[in-house]
C-alpha cells in the first residue's frame, strides 16, 4: 500500500532544488542513475520511489531517513510525526543506520574548498570547472562516471583531500579502515554487491555506524532542547566599538588603539542573521567603558519573561579577560556575563544567555609554521581582542561564551571584510540553523573554518574557543 499522494505532494512542495539533488544522490542505491538524472522536480522523484516500492503506507522509514539526512526536521515533525531525537534513537538500531561518506563530505566542504576541487580536477572534469552551478555532489558523480572514484578507487579523492583539507583526508581514511572490518557485517546481505553493477553504484557509500550497547542506550540519554518558540525569541544586543580617538587623546593615560575598520561589516552580518532568527536587534556604537556598563544594566533590568533567550555580541579591542571602551578604559568580561545570572536577572533564569566576544586576549601570535615577523601593510589587521578565561563565564547554568581567540592571543580583522570569527560565525549560523543544528555543533564548524585561515605573508593563525554551562541543546529557530 502506497503512502497517500497528498502527503507526498505537500512534502514535495517544501523541497528546493539543492535538496532534491541531495535526495537523488542518497537514493542511488535504489534507483538507477540514468533514471534519477531525468528527474527535475520532487514530485517526480517520489513517484519513482513509489514505483520501486520504497514508499509504503505501513513503513515510513525510508522517507523519514531521507528527510533526516538532509536536515529537514521541520517536515519530519509536521508531516511524519517524528522528531530529531526519535530518528537518532531509531538509527542506532544495529544495521539500521548508515552514514553516507560522500554525501556527508559534500555537506561539510566549504565554497572555497569546492572551488579548489574544481580547479584541481580541471583536466579530468573541464565542464565542472567552468560551471559555477556545479555542486560537490555533481563533482563526485562526474568523478565516478570518469572512473576516478569508486569503492576500490579512492586514491584520487585522497590526493585531492590531502591537498585541500587534511581533515577530509582523515575521514576518507577512516572509511577505508572500516570498509572491510567487522562493521561491514551489519550491512544486510542483499545490499552488498559488486561495484561493477552500475545500478548499485552507491552501495559502497553505505558505512554502518557502530551502535551503542542497547543496554546503555535509553530515553534519558537524549538531550532535550531549550524552548525557543517565543516571537520575538529574545534580544540580540550588539556593542560595536569602532572609533578609539578618545583612547588616543586621553589626558592621563593615552592608549595606542587604532580604529577598528571593518567592524561595521561584522555588525551588519550579525544584524542580518539574528533578525532572521527572530531576535530583536539593538546596536550601540562607540561606547566608553562606563557607557558599556550602563547599557548592560539597562538590559539586565528589562523584563525578559516573554522571551526565550538573550544574545550579546561585543565587538571591540581587548586583552586577557577584558574588553575596552572607546575611551581606553577596561571592562571585565566576567562583569558583563554575571549581570545576567538568575540572581541578577530573574526573568532570564533557566534560559540560555549567549555572549560572542570579538576582541583579542593578548598580543601573542599563533603560527602554523616557523616564520619571520614582517611589518609590512596587510589586509589582515591584528587587534587586541578579548579571549576566553575560565573565570569569564559564571558558574551558574545556561551560559555560552564564544570567544574569537584563545587566551593570551590576538585575533584578526580585515578592514574590508570584517573579522575572521564573526564572519565565519554568521555564515555557519545562516547555513546550519535552517538544518536544525545546535549551537555547539555550529561553533565547532566555526572553529574548523577559522583555524584553517592564515594572515599572509606571516602565516599567523587564530583558534576560537567556546565555553559553556548549557544544560540542553540550543537550537536557534528559523521558521
Amino acid at each position: 500500500m502506497e503512502l497517500p499522494r497528498q502527503l507526498l505532494l505537500v512534502v514535495s512542495e517544501e523541497l528546493g532544488e539543492a535538496e532534491l539533488a541531495a535526495l537523488k544522490f542518497l537514493s542511488l542505491e535504489h534507483v538507477p542513475m540514468r533514471k534519477l538524472e531525468a528527474i527535475q522536480e520532487p514530485k517526480a522523484f517520489f513517484e519513482v520511489l513509489q514505483e520501486k516500492d520504497m514508499l509504503e503506507a505501513g513503513n515510513l522509514s525510508f522517507l523519514k531517513e531521507l528527510l533526516y539526512r538532509i536536515s529537514r526536521m521541520d517536515l519530519l515533525a509536521a508531516h511524519l510525526g517524528s522528531s530529531r531525537e526519535e530518528m537518532e534513537r531509531e538509527l542506532r538500531i544495529p544495521g539500521r543506520a548508515r552514514v553516507y561518506l560522500l554525501f556527508q563530505l559534500s555537506e561539510d566542504i566549504t565554497e572555497d574548498e569546492l572551488k579548489s576541487f574544481k580547479f584541481l580536477l580541471g583536466k579530468e572534469l573541464p565542464k565542472c570547472k567552468l560551471n559555477p552551478k556545479i555542486t560537490m555532489l555533481d563533482v563526485f558523480i562526474e568523478m565516478e562516471k570518469k572512473g576516478i572514484l569508486g569503492e576500490d578507487n579512492l586514491n584520487t579523492l585522497k590526493n585531492l583531500c590531502a591537498e585541500i583539507n587534511i581533515s577530509l583526508l582523515k575521514r576518507v581514511e577512516e572509511y577505508e579502515l572500516n570498509l572491510f572490518g567487522e562493521e561491514e557485517m551489519l550491512i544486510p546481505e542483499e545490499q552488498r554487491g559488486s561495484t561493477g553493477d552500475p545500478e548499485a553504484r552507491a552501495r559502497w557509500l553505505a558505512l554502518p555506524v557502530a551502535p551503542d550497547s542497547p543496554a546503555s542506550w535509553n530515553e534519558s540519554s537524549q538531550l532535550e532542547a531549550y524552548k525557543m518558540t517565543s516571537r520575538p525569541c529574545g534580544v540580540c544586543l550588539i556593542l560595536n566599538n569602532h572609533n578609539f580617538a578618545k583612547a588616543r587623546e586621553a589626558v592621563l593615560e593615552p592608549k595606542n588603539m587604532k580604529d577598528r575598520n571593518g567592524t561595521d561589516v561584522d555588525a551588519a552580518a550579525l544584524r542580518r542573521v539574528f533578525s532572521k532568527l527572530h531576535f530583536t536587534v539593538a546596536e550601540y556604537r562607540d561606547l566608553t567603558a562606563e557607557e558599556i556598563r550602563k547599557t548592560i544594566n539597562i538590559y539586565r533590568c528589562k523584563d525578559h519573561k516573554d522571551k526565550d533567550c538573550f544574545v550579546c555580541c561585543i565587538l571591540s579591542h581587548g586583552k586577557k579577560g577584558i574588553i575596552y571602551g572607546v575611551d581606553g578604559q577596561e571592562v571585565p568580561i566576567q562583569e558583563l556575563t554575571t549581570s545576567f545570572t538568575g540572581q541578577n536577572c530573574h526573568s532570564l533564569a533557566g534560559k540560555p544567555k549567549v555572549f560572542f566576544v570579538q576582541a583579542c586576549q593578548g598580543d601573542a601570535c599563533q603560527k602554523g609554521v616557523t616564520i619571520e615577523m614582517d611589518s609590512g601593510e596587510q589586509d589582515c589587521s591584528v587587534e587586541t581582542d578579548a579571549r576566553f578565561q575560565l573565570d569569564c563565564i559564571p558558574t551558574e547554568a545556561d551560559f555560552l561564551l564564544g570567544m574569537a581567540t584563545l587566551q593570551d592571543y590576538v585575533s584578526y580583522r580585515s578592514p574590508k571584510e570584517g573579522t575572521w570569527y564573526i564572519q565565519a560565525l554568521c555564515q555557519h549560523l545562516e547555513y546550519s540553523c535552517p538544518r536544525g543544528e545546535d549551537i555547539l555543533t555550529i561553533l565547532t564548524a566555526v572553529n574548523q573554518e577559522v583555524s584553517r585561515k592564515s594572515c599572509k605573508p606571516n602565516a599567523e593563525k587564530q583558534m576560537p574557543q567556546p565555553s559553556f554551562t548549557l544544560r540542553k541543546k540550543l537550537i536557534f529557530p528559523v521558521s
